[in-house]
């Protein structure tokens, strides 16, 4: 198949829609598609950092979006259609549509495509926490318009398919995400990174993710005054001036990738996750691949990764005392992480890339079947 990825994110940003879209075209390459990616213009500060990928890779002019300059917004132009046509494409893979995404829909009935829109962002929520000059309402209206064009949506979790259902999202169909449980993996445990982290043998809590306001890493504040502990933030983004002065205890690192990234997961003893809007959470598994106990909100993507009692604990969303309850007793209760850590690494066995590589593949052949029959302009509620 030729499939043309049209993403709202891609390199070299960092976050869960551009890691998908590479998996996903990682995948098509190793089963001998030709995926095409069509994303936006990052903003000028990276636009000169090198992205090599073995396959095409269209750059769409695009606009910071007001309110969160990080995101990019996608301008309408030919280029678009016509990288579809050039490409000869064959099914049309909406990557977390919203702007740039609304434009590839109508590139593609233009061309009269099958597409299969992945939800993964939950871009309510992000209206709300940003107040981006559009109302929570609006944007469930203007999500049901884009997808109910979809042949059919792809959901990362039960809560995000519920949400989308109830907003009268139509063809919704569950896919999670992968993870890389070779390179994520409790073996990647360092002591002399420990020694770093923890010089006085502290428990070492860490948070790996988007430093942003919807990330809501300050409910670990208290956390990281424990006796004992010693939080370990990796990551960036736009709230960290003021997580840095919210959290003086801990000990922030920046963006690490790769088998640095990996490392510092397994030398972790607890892995907490604070945000509450996640629709899937890779993160929080990629933690429970490198051996973790979880304490993450009992909402959104971590509801289906985290068995409450077993691999981790859920807490009430949106406050800080049952995070720190958990860690509390997790800190103090070493056989207790041992055995949540074991059983998180048990649990996402089968979960590979590659595995939800060949989920997608179906997705794609049942799109190009369904065809075009169904599709309409949905009215807004």
């Amino acid at each position: 198949m030729r499939v043309a990825l049209v993403t709202e994110s891609f390199l070299p940003d960092v976050n869960g829609v551009a890691n998908s879209v590479v998996r996903t075209a990682e995948h098509l390459l190793r089963r001998g598609h030709d995926p095409l990616v069509i994303a936006p213009q990052p903003p000028p500060a990276v636009r000169d950092v090198p992205v090599t990928v073995p396959y095409p890779v269209v750059r769409i002019p695009s606009l910071p979006m007001p309110g969160y300059p990080q995101i990019r917004l996608g301008l309408p132009t030919p280029t678009l259609t016509a990288a579809l046509r050039s490409h000869g494409t064959q099914v049309v893979h909406l990557a977390s549509p919203f702007v740039l995404g609304a434009w590839g829909m109508a590139a593609a009935r233009t061309l009269k495509l099958p597409t299969v829109a992945v939800y993964q962002t939950d871009v309510a929520a992000y209206a709300r926490a940003y107040k981006v000059g559009m109302t929570e309402g609006a944007a469930w209206r203007w999500i049901r318009t884009v997808h109910n064009l979809a042949s059919r949506t792809l959901v990362p979790s039960t809560e995000s398919a519920a949400a989308l259902t109830t907003h009268g999202v139509e063809r919704v169909h569950l896919w999670r995400r992968g993870v890389d449980d070779v390179l994520f993996h409790p073996d990647r445990r360092s002591s002399g990174l420990r020694r770093a982290l923890a010089p006085n043998g502290e428990v070492v809590v860490g948070f790996v993710g988007r430093l942003a306001v919807e990330k809501q890493i300050d409910l670990l504040a208290d956390v990281s005054r424990l006796p004992g502990v010693r939080l370990v933030i990796v990551g960036d983004g736009p709230a960290s001036p003021q997580l840095r002065k919210a959290l003086p205890a801990a000990l922030f690192l920046g963006v690490r990738r790769g088998a640095q990234l990996a490392r510092l997961y397994a030398s972790f003893d607890v892995f907490a996750h604070t945000g509450p809007y996640e629709t899937f959470g890779q993160a929080v598994q990629e933690a429970m691949a490198s051996g973790l106990p979880v304490v993450a909100p009992n909402a959104g993507g971590p509801v289906d990764l985290v068995h409450h009692g077993r691999t981790g604990c859920l807490v009430p969303p949106f406050q800080s005392q049952g995070f720190t309850d958990a860690v509390r007793a997790l800190a103090a209760d070493p056989a207790k992480r041992a055995a949540f850590g074991t059983a998180a690494r048990h649990a996402i066995e089968g979960r590979s890339w590659y595995a939800v590589g060949e989920e997608l593949l179906g997705h794609y052949d049942a799109a190009r079947t369904l065809g075009l029959f169904h599709r309409r302009t949905p009215v807004a509620a």
